[in-house]
């Protein structure tokens, strides 16, 4: 079933201190056995909500989306080099929750049977990054998201032991970006986004920014060549991300938790449009935000092949790993 722009946005774009950072309430669950592997239980939040914005009232069903997507796809998708396509997944984290309940061998076998062959990954805390960067290290391109917990997604940027949490781990291992962070509008202007912008322009590292076009603007304002990697692609619609990459030639965007872009394996014509107007600055990711959603690291791959099966080759390629590679080899 097709999502239209805005209730996908509706059911996906208000990723909130309740769907990122606290416990799920109750909702609907699936009892089925192959939906709880390694003793965890799901249950379909109710609803979502950004910081002090009005509390949806549509429940956001992504498992049921994605799970349904990927079968429909699944007919669509030739065999042969589609079914083949390796993956950067640009959108990863196994942040404490999930460390205390998969293994990083277990997760490491999630992602290599899902033939994700890079994963830019970041983590609340980054124990989680370090210990899949030491079971994967020929998948993990390392991260550093500023949240020693999960939880923190709207206060983050007002709280300044962040810097020194920063500077801790900037000083002990290595990573590739910063982020994903949360911002919004005028959070950019704050003293600790400031100080975080400014140790990754120290360390020309990338930036994985979830928030809005105003803030997306503040931060090229302050660091202009800046590399930044848009999660989500800003939940906007594709005219609105193609107007953000035209104006910001070092901006590209992920479509994490999104499936807007296809329906029954054809991607829509809107999205299409912007795959053609900047082929080389679209990737794939899954946001595995949550422990739950290592359920659908398989299946979101699936579906992943499928869309961009109806795409030519060699923009399918770009979106499926080679953009991610060359943004991150990027200087």
């Amino acid at each position: 079933m097709r999502w239209c722009a805005k209730a996908g946005r509706a059911l996906t774009g208000r990723l909130t201190a309740r769907a990122e950072g606290q416990t799920f309430p109750k909702g609907r669950r699936h009892d089925a056995a192959a939906l709880e592997p390694w003793g965890l239980r799901f249950t379909i939040p109710s609803t979502h909500q950004r910081r002090t914005e009005t509390v949806l009232k549509t429940p956001l069903r992504s498992a049921l989306t994605l799970s349904l997507a990927a079968l429909i796809t699944a007919a669509f998708v030739p065999h042969g080099r589609a079914e083949m396509r390796p993956i950067f997944d640009a959108h990863i984290h196994y942040s404490h929750d999930a460390v205390e309940r998969v293994p990083p061998e277990q997760i490491a076998k999630i992602l290599r049977e899902a033939g994700v062959k890079k994963a830019l990954v970041s983590s609340s805390d980054d124990n989680g990054t370090q210990l899949l960067l030491a079971a994967a290290p020929d998948i993990v391109v390392p991260a550093l998201r500023p949240y020693s917990r999960r939880g923190a997604i709207g206060t983050w940027m007002h709280d300044a032991s962040v810097i020194d949490y920063l500077q801790r781990n900037l000083a002990q291992n290595d990573y590739a970006a910063i982020g994903e962070f949360h911002a919004y509008g005028d959070d950019i202007k704050t003293e600790v986004i400031q100080a975080l912008i400014a140790m990754a322009k120290e360390r020309n590292l990338l930036l994985h920014h979830h928030g809005d076009r105003a803030a997306l603007d503040l931060i090229f304002a302050t660091w202009p060549e800046a590399r930044v990697l848009w999660a989500h692609s800003g939940f906007d619609d594709p005219a609105d991300v193609v107007e953000a990459l035209d104006t910001y030639p070092r901006l590209w965007a992920d479509l994490a938790y999104r499936s807007d872009m296809a329906v029954g394996g054809q991607v829509t014509a809107d999205w299409r449009a912007a795959f053609e107007a900047h082929p080389d600055r679209f990737m794939v990711g899954t946001d595995t935000f949550a422990p739950e959603r290592w359920y659908y690291v398989g299946p979101h791959a699936d579906f992943t092949r499928g869309w961009l099966a109806d795409l030519p080759d060699g923009i399918a390629d770009q979106i499926a790993y080679d953009n991610a590679a060359r943004m991150l080899a990027a200087k």
